[in-house]
């Protein structure tokens, strides 16, 4: 549940530069309030117990104690949402996916400069991250990010459409946002290897981040998972993640159908957004397709979502009760368009039960 009046945020920043200018642009809203700041972990932990904060963003890179293992030691003696603030290079990539591990909500990219001084143009993403952030479910560490829904109850299922008559499902097509590492590193790795359609995924996340990503989740998982590219072609036992700063389509191409990449302006402040795969899936597919809408803050993928549903395509949305930011599958929800949702552990079987 979100916090009673103001959120109070700790800056962990070794910049003072940083720290002053992260602090100010908290200030510019009227729900958030600076709890206090630390110039590194080991201050971060003191500042927490004494200040006992909401939130906390956190610097990756810092001396005495890093980011890294301020975030281990807070999310063992006191789990709260923490948002990390990475370089936006490979390093970082590597870094932030650590830091997911070790249960961090969700990361903002630090601009690059010696000083930063563009750190305001990220001003608005860093608020919208510590509102969602206000609303997470911060979990007991598990799976290859951090995710763990073993213990959520097989009851929660729930029908929220009139039965549909189940036609083909030759296209699985997934939307996720903030929680939506964790969520992925639960659910990819227990498909069986011969899934027997393809799978299309729209994670927001930065280009940098993607090929990472991919990676890691390929080595956790019995399906081959890649970084999606122009020409890429889509087939069973292959998922595909959409690459940060591009928007994920699917074209059919001499009867076979292949990913293309486009350079469209955003789509509800998002790039990759998950409207415009869906849309792309219901032009090449019509409503043979399984729609997943998984955690993450906004709304976006109940467009597209709607879309497909009109063409006969079968949506599932992840439980409030396991989303770690109940938005994107509550907007799907709130527009009547969602066939069941289900808690992120029941999710893998229900995908195998529903493309047989």
């Amino acid at each position: 549940m979100p916090p009673k009046g103001r959120i109070r945020v700790l800056v962990v920043d070794d910049s003072a530069l940083m720290r002053q200018f992260i602090s100010d642009i908290i200030r510019t809203d009227p729900r958030l309030e600076v709890a206090g700041t630390a110039r590194d972990g080991r201050d971060a932990l003191a500042q927490i117990k004494a200040l006992n904060p909401d939130i906390v963003t956190m610097d990756v890179e810092m001396p005495v104690m890093d980011g890294l293992q301020a975030l281990d030691e807070i999310m063992k003696t006191n789990p709260m949402p923490v948002i990390m603030v990475s370089t936006m290079t490979q390093e970082g990539a590597e870094t932030t996916l650590k830091a997911l591990a070790l249960g961090c909500v969700d990361f903002i990219g630090k601009p690059s400069g010696s000083i930063s001084l563009n750190i305001k143009d990220i001003g608005r993403e860093i608020i919208d991250k510590i509102i969602a952030a206000s609303t997470a479910k911060v979990r007991p560490r598990g799976g290859i990010f951090g995710a763990s829904q073993a213990g959520a109850k097989a009851s929660e299922f729930r029908r929220m459409t009139p039965p549909v008559s189940m036609g083909r499902r030759d296209i699985v097509a997934i939307a996720s946002s903030t929680g939506g590492p964790m969520a992925l590193s639960e659910l990819l790795p227990k498909l069986p290897k011969k899934f027997p359609v393809p799978i299309v995924i729209t994670q927001h996340m930065p280009k940098e981040f993607t090929g990472s990503f991919a990676k890691r989740l390929n080595e956790a998982s019995q399906i081959e998972v890649v970084e999606g590219f122009e020409g890429l072609s889509l087939k069973p036992g292959r998922a595909v993640i959409a690459p940060g700063g591009s928007h994920l389509i699917v074209r059919r191409r001499a009867g076979t159908a292949v990913c293309g990449l486009s350079d469209a302006p955003p789509v509800l402040s998002v790039k990759p957004a998950a409207n415009i795969m869906f849309l792309s899936v219901a032009d090449e597919y019509g409503g043979n397709v399984l729609c997943v809408i998984l955690t993450g803050m906004g709304r976006d993928g109940t467009d597209g979502a709607i879309a497909l549903k009109r063409r006969g395509a079968y949506v599932l949305a992840e439980s409030q009760k396991t989303c770690v930011v109940y938005g994107m599958p509550k907007a799907a929800a709130d527009a009547g368009i969602v066939d069941e949702i289900l808690p992120l552990n029941e999710i893998p079987d229900a995908m195998v039960r529903l493309v047989k």
